[in-house]
Parts: structure tokens; C-alpha cells; sequence
């Protein structure tokens, strides 16, 4: 099990369409248990394998702060059948991930996520057909401005793709709204970010301002666009839906944990 679970935290820090695309050609280890349940402790609610403890790459028992955390990382493991499918252990990858090295490079994650505020997908626009720019402007405007108003500015909103700085004031507000999270949720609100290219998208998920569908359907406005005039491409689609399943993981910690 150990093998397998330094699998589950090396596949944590890589880009998620790369470990999809890793993951469907791994030879799967098989499953070697019966039971799969959460516990509590102490510390919080541990995953037993048929009565052992699931422990981290870095060898401490993983555990989860809320019932409601155990309960889906427990499902995730008893869900496996004849094989253990890392592809479809999101909550686990994420929690180890948070457990082993988020809560040791907590300010490193927490001024990354911060620096994507300051780069982020949502300000920046297209200038052509008019068509996207108008869907750009219904979509994503109401978010960014509400995201300046929370944080105590206004983000510059920027047509092409040459960098443009953010207001300096803006970020550190950004930053310090997220100093106090734990390392999971932290873990949790990098993963929204990255999967959306937008740390103002990730901020609106977190405070309750947008649902994970409508987050969803934001970051992928000009996907969309691109699909419905040129149609969908299948291998496409599989790297979507897999970056989703990611996606409502992260969202799933930022209620529950």
C-alpha cells in the first residue's frame, strides 16, 4: 500500500491533464482490502482499511477534520473495485497532498495562489468576435468587480495577452483573506484555481458568492465558444471531464472541510 499511496501524492503535484494522461496507462495495483470506513479520533476521522489506517507518503495516519470529509474519503476507497484507480481518488490525492506538503510550505502555496489574482484569467479579454467578448463581459465582469469590492479595490481588466501588473493593495488583501485557512482547504482553493486559471473564481467558491456550476461554466467560457463553432474533440472531452471530477473534490473540501 505504501507504493501506491506515494503514487496517489507525486500524481497530487503534477498538472492534471498530465496525470490523466499518466493515469490511463499505469497498471493498476489490485484491491487488497474489504472494508473500508472512517474513524474517529482524537485528531479527527482516520480511514481504515480493513481495520489499518491509511497512512501518507510522509508515514502519518491521514486524517480528516470533519465527519463529513471521512465519510467521502472512506466512499472514495470502497468505491474501488478489483482495482484501486487513483483517477477516481480526488478527495485522497488532495488531503495527502495537504497533510505531507501544504501544511510544511504553507505561505509558498498560499502566495501562489495569490500570485494567480494577480494574473488572473478573468481579467484578461478578448478583443474579437464580438460575440465572446460580449459573453466575457456578462460572465465574468460581475465576478471580478464583486471580487474588488470584497478585497477593497478595482481589478484592471486588460484586451490580448501582454501582462499587465494588478494593484499591489488588491493582492495582499487577497493574500491575507486567505492566510487563515488550514492546509487542506488552502490544498482545496489551489486546485479551483489552477483547474480554472482564476483565483477570483476560486475566492467566489470559497465565500459562497458562486456555485460550482456556475464556477464551472466561467472558466470555460471561451472553451465553449471554441466548441460550439468547431465541435467538441472526444480526447478533449475525457481531460474535461476528469479536470471536473478535481474540480467538485476541491469544492467538496471548501464545504465540508
Amino acid at each position: 500500500m505504501r507504493d501506491y499511496l506515494e503514487a496517489l501524492h507525486e500524481d497530487a503535484a503534477k498538472d492534471p491533464e498530465q496525470r490523466a494522461r499518466e493515469l490511463s496507462r499505469r497498471e493498476l495495483p489490485k484491491r487488497f482490502y474489504e472494508c473500508a470506513e472512517h474513524v474517529e479520533t482524537e485528531d479527527g476521522f482516520a480511514i481504515h482499511l480493513d481495520g489499518r489506517p491509511v497512512k501518507t507518503p510522509g508515514k502519518s495516519t491521514l486524517l480528516l477534520p470533519t465527519e463529513p470529509m471521512g465519510v467521502a474519503v472512506a466512499a472514495e476507497w470502497a468505491a474501488q473495485e478489483k482495482e484501486i484507480n487513483p483517477a477516481v481518488m480526488p478527495l485522497t490525492r488532495i488531503a495527502n497532498s495537504a497533510q505531507d506538503a501544504v501544511a510544511s510550505r504553507f505561505d509558498e502555496v498560499a502566495d501562489e495562489v495569490t500570485a494567480f489574482a494577480g494574473n488572473d484569467s478573468l481579467c484578461y479579454r478578448a478583443d474579437d468576435p464580438q460575440s465572446l467578448c460580449d459573453t466575457q463581459r456578462q460572465v465574468w465582469d460581475p465576478v471580478v468587480d464583486w471580487a474588488g469590492e470584497l478585497l477593497g479595490g478595482r481589478f484592471s481588466l486588460i484586451e490580448g495577452i501582454i501582462h499587465a501588473p494588478q494593484d499591489q493593495k488588491l493582492l495582499s488583501a487577497y493574500r491575507e483573506r486567505i492566510g487563515g485557512e488550514t492546509p487542506l482547504r488552502l490544498a482545496a482553493l489551489h486546485t479551483v484555481t489552477t483547474l480554472t486559471g482564476s483565483a477570483l473564481l476560486a475566492l467566489a467558491v470559497r465565500e459562497g458568492k458562486l456555485t460550482a456550476d456556475d464556477a464551472w461554466q466561467a472558466a470555460h467560457v471561451e472553451e465553449d465558444f471554441n466548441i460550439e463553432r468547431w465541435g467538441a474533440d472526444a480526447e478533449a472531452t475525457q481531460i474535461r471531464a476528469y479536470k471536473r471530477s478535481e474540480f467538485d473534490a476541491a469544492v467538496l473540501i471548501l464545504k465540508e472541510g
